[in-house]
């Protein structure tokens, strides 16, 4: 748990039995909702949790917990199309889904008896925006009949994908952006020596920062990439954009737009602060009619980005509109 976590943490542990069925934890993407909701399960399964509500780590159901294998616990997550042993070994292969299948299962699970007599079950669900139609309408009739002593951890960054109806069987937590100070702190704890730089260009969220900075490389990468404008080759940019996953190659393009947008209107960079000559060359040559009309087309692709067909060929069409943005100078 992150410290600007602390007061959702004990709003819920304090609940004790009187918690609801199902909670939704719904916050901005990079601000350690996942990590939260591991470590409130782990605290709320505790045989001896402390004074504070937290897990104890020493008691049997802790050690089951650590070792991912406590018997009252389900984590339900996106099925990898690449856990299969034939499977093609590309990034684009995997099924960034929830599937029915997963929730059948998890609903033979639920008949079961819990391992603990009388004990509390907890089910996490994250992200539960990938959840499709099937998956969706499923997990719905299981939390129209709850289960007894059974608590639903949903979790999401994008609250406008679930089905309403999931929505309103679950109480809503709004999930805290940590304030620049505690960002800032904790990416320190974590060694990231140009923390203020990758905070900027992660909006604020630390846990994205991080990822940033690991991937300091290939974001460059990528951004050099797109610096070049009408020369960029869209077809060999692709496998490079592809190499961190399509949502993320997505918002790569979604910032750098906003930026491009920014700096025409009024020579501002929100993300991309390093590349100003660039953006100064671009907007010389960019048609804004079509930058407005390719901004919706990303936001368009962002809520397919999770698809797992097609991704390259999607985006080398992608990257080979951005280049038509921009007339020869």
């Amino acid at each position: 748990m992150f410290n600007w976590q602390q007061k959702q943490f004990q709003n819920i542990t304090k609940a004790g039995t009187n918690l609801p069925h199902a909670l939704l934890l719904n916050g901005t993407a990079g601000i350690g909702k996942h990590a939260f909701a591991l470590g409130l399960s782990k605290a709320l399964l505790c045989n001896k949790p402390t004074s504070q509500f937290l897990a104890c780590e020493t008691c049997p159901s802790c050690t089951w917990f650590t070792e991912s294998a406590h018997p009252d616990f389900r984590l339900i997550e996106p099925e990898d199309a690449d856990s299969a042993d034939d499977a093609p070994k590309k990034k684009t292969t995997k099924k960034r889904q929830i599937s029915v299948a997963q929730i059948r299962q998890l609903v033979d699970y639920l008949s079961l008896s819990s391992h603990q007599v009388n004990a509390r079950r907890v089910i996490l669900i994250s992200p539960a925006e990938v959840l499709n139609n099937a998956s969706g309408n499923a997990l719905l009739k299981i939390l129209e009949e709850p289960p007894e002593n059974t608590l639903f951890l949903l979790v999401t960054s994008q609250i406008q994908r679930l089905l309403p109806t999931i929505i309103s069987r679950c109480q809503k937590i709004d999930m805290p952006k940590p304030t620049r100070a505690d960002a800032l702190a904790w990416l320190q704890t974590q060694q990231v020596s140009n923390a203020e730089k990758v905070l900027d260009y992660a909006r604020g969220a630390p846990l994205l920062a991080l990822q940033v900075a690991e991937e300091g490389d290939v974001i460059t990468t990528m951004v050099k990439q797109l610096a070049l404008g009408a020369k960029l080759d869209p077809f060999g940019s692709a496998p490079i954009f592809l190499g961190v996953g399509m949502e993320r190659a997505i918002d790569t393009l979604q910032k750098w737009i906003f930026d491009l947008m920014t700096f025409q209107h009024a020579h501002v960079l929100c993300f991309n602060t390093a590349y100003g000559n660039a953006f100064q060359a671009l907007s010389k040559s960019v048609n804004l009619s079509l930058l407005l009309t390719f901004q919706d087309k990303l936001i368009n692709a962002k809520k397919t980005a999770d698809h797992p067909l097609s991704n390259e060929v999607q985006l080398e069409n992608i990257l080979l509109q951005y280049t038509q943005l921009f007339k020869p100078i």
